[in-house]
């Protein structure tokens, strides 16, 4: 089978499932943009893990939400899958002068720089923070708006600027806590700790943007080592005919010194 073959059948899948599934009938963008959502983060989970097999299926999750949410700009008379392909393709070539034109870029920052340009200059993007989505996750919305000001000159010149910016609200935070003292459960946080403890997850951020990690994904796998090695340490305890949950503190950070070992 062909990709045009492929991609025409899954077409028509699409349209049959529209029609015949009743679930299917009564979805709107506004139902199923969740599920897309859901869709891309198991595709960068995936990614994220190299696991090339689990990220074949999920891409092909993926596909279909864009295939459905199409379907339905179709059924408004509003575009259609086609047209969305046709607009992507132009953009892309629009985006890469450096390809399909005369302009120069060696470098993928240069890339980057050049694509801010052309939003600015020729896609009529106004405003230094043009269409940030409100949707997106704290970190990576923290993050596009610092590439948004990086990208007309608003930045520190090197990664040492942004660590020591770092440190600078670390200190800020410290101080504002000893202030304040460590809050009972489920209370209200004192707003100068809630705005401190905020510029420090921003300038966090910015240290990563530098790093070029994606402060999201990073995120995810720390907890994830985090969670993996909870889980080793209460079965290395119950291995040894112990609760881990019901011994002190000691105790417990020596399983999980013994489950962070295990699972180098």
């Amino acid at each position: 089978m062909s990709l045009a073959d492929a991609l025409v059948e899954l077409q028509q899948l699409t349209e049959r499932l529209r029609r015949d599934c009743p679930w299917d009938r009564e979805q709107t963008a506004r139902t199923i943009v969740p599920h897309t959502i859901e869709e891309a983060y198991e595709v960068a989970d995936a990614a994220n893990a190299g696991d090339d097999a689990k990220l074949l299926d999920e891409l092909g999750d993926l596909l279909f939400q864009v295939y459905f949410l199409a379907l339905l700009l179709e059924e408004r008379g509003a575009g259609d899958l086609e047209r969305a392909a046709r607009l992507i393709h132009e953009k892309l070539v629009r985006r890469h002068p450096h390809v399909f034109g005369e302009v120069e870029a060696d470098t993928a920052g240069r890339v980057r720089s050049n694509w801010e340009a052309i939003k600015r200059d020729q896609e009529g993007r106004e405003g230094v923070f043009h269409d940030v989505p409100a949707a997106l996750p704290a970190l990576n919305e923290a993050r596009k708006v610092q590439r948004r000001a990086a990208a007309v000159g608003f930045e520190y010149p090197d990664l040492a600027g942004a660590q020591a910016d770092f440190d600078s609200e670390l200190d800020e935070l410290a101080e504002e806590v000893g202030r304040t003292g460590e809050p009972s459960p489920e209370t209200e946080p004192d707003p100068a700790v809630f705005r401190e403890l905020g510029y420090v997850l921003f300038a966090a951020v910015n240290v990563a943007r530098r790093l070029n990690v994606d402060p999201e994904l990073s995120l995810r796998a720390a907890t994830a080592r985090f969670r993996e090695r909870v889980e080793r340490a209460e079965r290395l305890a119950a291995d040894a005919g112990e609760d881990w949950r019901r011994l002190d503190l000691d105790d417990q950070d020596r399983y999980y010194d013994q489950a962070k070992e295990s699972l180098r």
